[in-house]
């Protein structure tokens, strides 16, 4: 029976796709900061592991105690709205640790046995902000661009390996806790100066309330990048993110 570990699960994003996996009959390692089985269904299937993905003995624990999968989804992340000039290098390093150094360590920790096996799977979900830039996410989408390019480049190196990697690019999902954590994480570092731009972007927000992404759009297309071998590079996950992917290049 085939086997995904999965990172961020404990909401949003990471949490459908434990649920979509599981409806489909595989093997689930749910992986959070601070393990709730009780947020996912009962099933001899699942596992809830402890996960900090910016900390190497703690994948290390993790990664062994699931021991070898199929797939893995790294889905972990953390947001953060605010103005360049409102954001402390040490929070700039805070979101390149989780978004995109974390996504390398733990692709590192599964790719041995990956490669001794000669077939495996690497989803990395990142943003559709890396498809269209938006004020006040300059290091937030730095930190996903990176991972993009970063899979690109990942798909190449472990092909001979028959290891595939590709790229889910969710588009504005309301219905997760993505948006509410980041403002409340600008906390008093904001820039008055920039008081106008941040009401215009949650403007923009509120009214673009028709082509978004749900959570299980996003369960899906990881299940595709996961399971389908002619699957594209980078896949869209969302009207609104599939609008931006196709659209015209400058």
């Amino acid at each position: 029976m085939n086997s995904v570990l999965i990172t961020g699960c404990s909401s949003g994003f990471g949490l459908d796709t434990a649920r979509h996996f599981l409806d489909r009959g595989w093997n689930v390692v749910a992986t959070m900061r601070t393990p709730r089985a009780d947020v996912l269904p009962a099933s001899d299937r699942l596992r809830v592991l402890a996960l900090d993905v910016t900390d190497d003995d703690s994948i290390g624990r993790a990664v062994a105690e699931a021991g070898p999968v199929d797939v893995l989804v790294n889905n972990a992340g953390i947001g953060w709205l605010n103005a360049l000039e409102g954001t402390p290098t040490s929070v700039a390093r805070e979101i390149f640790e989780t978004n995109t150094l974390g996504t390398m360590a733990m692709t590192r920790a599964v790719l041995p046995q990956m490669r001794e096996r000669r077939a495996g799977a690497i989803v990395n979900v990142t943003s559709g902000v890396t498809l269209k830039p938006l004020p006040l996410l300059s290091v937030y989408t730095a930190s996903k661009a990176a991972v993009n390019a970063f899979t690109e480049v990942l798909a190449l190196e472990l092909a001979p390996f028959g290891i595939r990697a590709r790229v889910v690019l969710p588009g504005r999902a309301p219905e997760t806790r993505f948006g509410e954590n980041a403002r409340g994480r600008m906390g008093e570092g904001f820039p008055e100066a920039y008081a106008g731009i941040v009401q215009q972007v949650f403007a923009g927000w509120q009214e673009a309330d028709q082509a978004v992404t749900r959570s299980e759009d996003v369960a899906e297309a990881v299940w595709r990048a996961a399971t389908d071998p002619d699957a594209p590079a980078r896949i869209p996950a969302g009207a609104d993110a599939v609008a931006l992917a196709g659209r015209p290049e400058a």
